[in-house]
C-alpha cells in the first residue's frame, strides 16, 4: 500500500543542520551586544522590548527554559497576574485583556500577559538565549561592567567530578541585572568588593511597587539594576505576586540605558 505525502521530504540530517546553522549564526551575531539583560521575567523582557524597537541590539539571558519568571505563573500557582494603576496602561500597550477587580486593582491571565510580552520583545528584535546561567561578570578599565560569563544552566547540575566545562564570555557596552532576588550580577560585583547589598525586606506592596520604580537605575558604571534586584540591592520591601512595578521598572530602566549609551560608545 503506498503512503500519501503529506510532509516534505526532510530528513533528520536536515533538521539537525538547520538547528544547529540557524542558532550558530545568531550566537556569533551576539557575541557582542548592545545590552545584555540578564533575566527573561517582566523586566527584563519589558526593557528589551523597549530598547530594541529604538534599533539598540538587545541579548536577554535567561537560567530556565521558559520566560517571564513569575509573570507567567503568578501566585501560589495559580496563574492569574495583578497590575496595580497606572501599570494597567502596560496591559493596554500589550492588548492584553484584563479585568478591575478594585479600585487601581486590575488582574490578567498570566499565560496570556506573559505571551503577549514575550512576543513584543521578540518582534522588536531581541535575541534570546535560555537555559544559559550567568556566571560572572566582565570588568574593564576602572572595573566598568563590559559583559558577562555565561554558561550553559544544566552545567550547574553536573556531578562534581564532571564540573571542568569552561563558560564562554559575551561583550557589551552594558549589563543588566534583571534576575528577581538572587539579584546574581550585583551578587557578582560584592563578591569583589564592588558594591554591597542590603538583601529585600519584608513584603509590603504599596511602598515596593513606587521604591522599586524609583530606584531603577545604574547601580554601578555600566550596570542597571531593575525589578525585584533593585529591592534586594538597596534593601527595599518585597512586594509578592503583583507586577505593574516590574513593568514599569523595564520600562524606566530602558530609559536610563539609552541615555547611557551615548556615555559608553
Amino acid at each position: 500500500m503506498s503512503e500519501k505525502k503529506i510532509f516534505a521530504e526532510v530528513g533528520e540530517k536536515e533538521v539537525t543542520r538547520a538547528i544547529v546553522d540557524g542558532f550558530s549564526k545568531r550566537f556569533s551575531e551576539y557575541v557582542e551586544s548592545d545590552v545584555i539583560i540578564v533575566g527573561g521575567g517582566p523586566s527584563g523582557l519589558m526593557a528589551g522590548k523597549e530598547l530594541a524597537e529604538k534599533g539598540i541590539k538587545v541579548l536577554i539571558i535567561e537560567r530556565n527554559n521558559y520566560l517571564g519568571g513569575g509573570f507567567w505563573i503568578g501566585g501560589y500557582l495559580m496563574n492569574k497576574i495583578t497590575v496595580r494603576s497606572p501599570g494597567e496602561k502596560v496591559l493596554d500597550e500589550l492588548k492584553v485583556p484584563y479585568e478591575e477587580v478594585s479600585e487601581g486593582l486590575f488582574m490578567a491571565d498570566g499565560p496570556h500577559a506573559c505571551s503577549k510580552l514575550i512576543s513584543a520583545a521578540c518582534d522588536a528584535g531581541v535575541m534570546i538565549i535560555n537555559m544559559t546561567k550567568f556566571d560572572d561578570i566582565v570588568l574593564r578599565e576602572g572595573n566598568k561592567v563590559a559583559g558577562v560569563v555565561i554558561n550553559w544552566t544544566p552545567v550547574a547540575a553536573l556531578p562534581r567530578e564532571i564540573t571542568c566545562v569552561d563558560p564562554v564570555a559575551m561583550e557589551s557596552k552594558m549589563v543588566v541585572d534583571a534576575t528577581g532576588h538572587d539579584a546574581c550580577v550585583v551578587s557578582s560585583l560584592e563578591e569583589r568588593g564592588l558594591i554591597k547589598t542590603k538583601g529585600f525586606g519584608a513584603m509590603w506592596v504599596e511602598r515596593s511597587e513606587d521604591l522599586v520604580v524609583e530606584y531603577t537605575g545604574e547601580a554601578h558604571p555600566g550596570l542597571v539594576v531593575m525589578g525585584m534586584s533593585v529591592a534586594t540591592l538597596y534593601g527595599l520591601p518585597r512586594m509578592g505576586p503583583t507586577f505593574g512595578a516590574m513593568l514599569l521598572s523595564g520600562k524606566k530602566g530602558a530609559g536610563v540605558i539609552q541615555d547611557k549609551l551615548h556615555e559608553y560608545k
